[in-house]
């Protein structure tokens, strides 16, 4: 009996440290060049009422410094997936860790404070989301009044200007883009908040959304990690 007890014990632990291995290779990890971090997290991949956790660090030499958060962000209707498994129209909010584009914009005009280039949309602002498009996820400007040839899958932008009176680029499918049928998606943005799921984005209150932009600087190479609470890098 005693035999049989050391002998399961054994067969558990080594259970254990292989289900240990197997979760780990699904941890998502900064880059060692990343020294501001924006966490969004959930338990499961299907967020309760599409609400996740939203966090931001800034590394503080081998650590991390909370800077703002926990706070609630919206994620997409079509919940948490793997960003190799994402298509376009599913409204999912891909898993994976992220930079931050090199541009922001907005509806409304530069509110000042801001480390990166802003755009303020006009007539014409397009993000381009036609998988069979030359242009496929990125910004597009047409002349306004003219109606672009993939213009039935994509976003005017200057119109909605409910979710994007300020965002934030989350540069998800931009390098390299997989358009075609296997087209992962496009405009994954940070964005102001809706009042319910997004289309894949994530979403803040526009007063913290803000707080979060004016933060956010390009030389310390900011990443957005965005996963269940299990594959977040601890």
């Amino acid at each position: 009996m005693w035999r049989w007890s050391v002998a399961a014990a054994l067969f558990l632990a080594l259970a254990a440290s292989s289900h240990a291995q197997s979760a780990r290779t699904g941890v998502l990890h900064v880059p060692a060049d990343g020294n501001q971090l924006i966490v969004v997290s959930s338990r499961t991949v299907d967020p309760r009422n599409y609400l996740a956790t939203f966090t931001a660090y800034v590394r503080d030499g081998r650590s991390w410094r909370r800077v703002f958060g926990p706070w609630q962000a919206e994620t997409g209707s079509g919940h948490l997936i793997l960003a190799a498994d994402r298509r376009e129209g599913d409204h999912a909010t891909p898993i994976g860790v992220f930079a931050i584009g090199t541009t922001m914009y907005g509806t409304a005009r530069d509110p000042g404070g801001l480390h990166y280039r802003y755009h303020h949309l006009v007539c014409g602002d397009w993000w381009d989301e036609d998988p069979y498009s030359a242009s496929y996820s990125r910004f597009v400007h047409v002349r306004c009044g003219s109606t672009p040839d993939f213009a039935a899958w994509s976003e005017p932008l200057w119109t909605e200007t409910v979710p994007y009176p300020y965002f934030a680029v989350i540069d998800f499918n931009t390098d390299p883009v997989i358009g075609g049928a296997q087209g992962r998606g496009s405009g994954i943005f940070l964005h102001s908040w809706m009042g319910g799921a997004t289309e894949g984005c994530i979403a803040l209150p526009r007063t913290r959304l803000l707080e979060v932009l004016r933060w956010l600087k390009p030389a310390a190479h900011p990443v957005i990690e965005i996963g269940t609470d299990r594959q977040i890098d601890s």
